[in-house]
């Protein structure tokens, strides 16, 4: 039986988009099976601005280092427009208002219950992070459902109601529970491994464990 790894990922989080070539890697080389929690981004979560306008260092030096680690990966990154998170990008607060990030929250939840997390999570967050402008409209979302085996019609259906927010709620309560409140968050066996670059840390893990196919 296949070793579950648990991925709390959010559409908002640059880091998260740089991590999901690797964690279909995991899926060619290891027996488990990649479990995509979807969250929400910390300044929806929190309700307060993540940033103190008065001191940009945090910021600046989190847009040095994902521009960074994208070339260093060979991926395009460039900040979505619009970004996901209605925000005013002065003063940092949070809009009551959030058209986007509740919306693609959902589809990411529903995309893992048709077992495609992860291959939608990678088609659009490309779109988002990769520089589409308006990856919202048309049908860049369609398509890259599409390609991931899914239908974006059927999926809009599906999420009307309240049972994907509920676990989402469910998915930011387990990723406390295993000890860490960032994104992305990589769990196997209750072991937490934070961010982007300790996906050669959870490879190693998953290797003790004897989980890399033969």
């Amino acid at each position: 039986m296949a070793e579950q790894v648990d991925v709390y990922w959010s559409f908002r989080s640059p880091y998260s988009y740089l991590v999901t070539p690797d964690l279909l890697k995991l899926k060619e080389d290891f027996d488990v099976d990649v479990n995509l929690r979807v969250v929400l981004p910390i300044a929806v979560r929190s309700k307060a601005a993540l940033f103190d306008p008065s001191n940009m260092k945090p910021v600046m030096y989190i847009l040095m280092d994902s521009l960074r680690r994208a070339e260093f990966l060979g991926m395009p990154l460039a900040f979505p427009r619009p970004d996901p998170v209605a925000q005013n990008q002065q003063t940092f607060e949070v809009s009551e208002d959030q058209p986007y990030i509740f919306w693609i929250s959902k589809l990411g939840v529903e995309a893992q219950r048709q077992g495609k997390g992860i291959e939608f999570a990678v088609n659009v967050s490309r779109h988002i992070w990769g520089g589409t402008e308006n990856w919202h409209v048309g049908d860049y979302l369609a398509k890259a459902a599409a390609e991931a085996g899914l239908d974006f019609t059927q999926m809009e259906k599906a999420i009307e109601g309240d049972t994907h927010l509920n676990e989402i709620e469910d998915n930011q309560k387990a990723l406390d529970a295993a000890g860490h409140w960032g994104v992305p968050t990589m769990v196997v066996k209750g072991e937490p491994f934070f961010g982007q670059d300790r996906i050669d840390t959870l490879r190693w893990r998953l290797e003790k464990l004897g989980l890399a196919k033969a």
